[in-house]
């Protein structure tokens, strides 16, 4: 959690599974377990995490009732190719990737460009709260801090599953 003055006011952790269908619990879980009724947007950096785990976005912004950003760095052509590939059986991952829609551009006023999938708010509604979380490039703080955070535990938990610490 980051306030507006970006002091860095909570933080969560939840696990989802490699390849798997549960990255739309593991955010929910994370929303249940910090529990502020405070927070006024979610972000969240990509839709697909954790190889191939697709997060449900209309699920998770109608249960948090909070406007949710959705994040993508890059132009691609998506991810249903690879899906097919990967998961040939699973028309539920496709079905679930396909609800995501499309992606729209934004210029940040550091000058990157990101894309952005929003729930709840307008792309420029979006655009004004990312710039407030911007300070340099194209990764808002939250989000950066978010990956910092991440790692480090990952980082930790591979050192206790190797016996080291």
């Amino acid at each position: 959690v980051m306030r507006a003055d970006r002091r860095v006011d909570g933080l969560a952790y939840a696990r989802a599974s490699v390849g798997g269908d549960d990255a739309t619990q593991a955010v929910l879980e994370i929303c249940r377990r910090l529990d502020r009724r405070d927070i006024n947007a979610l972000l969240l950096s990509g839709a697909a995490i954790s190889w191939f785990n697709i997060i449900d976005l209309v699920a998770v912004f109608e249960e948090v009732s909070r406007p949710l950003i959705c994040l993508t760095y890059e132009e691609s052509e998506g991810l249903e190719k690879y899906l097919r590939e990967y998961f040939p059986e699973s028309e539920e991952k496709i079905e679930r990737y396909r609800t995501l829609g499309g992606r729209e551009k934004i210029k940040l006023k550091t000058g990157y460009e990101l894309f952005v999938r929003v729930h709840g708010a307008t792309v420029e509604e979006a655009r004004i709260l990312l710039n407030k979380f911007t300070l340099d490039g194209r990764v808002p703080e939250p989000v950066r801090l978010a990956r910092m955070a991440a790692r480090a535990a990952r980082k930790v938990e591979e050192g206790l599953a190797s016996g080291s610490e």
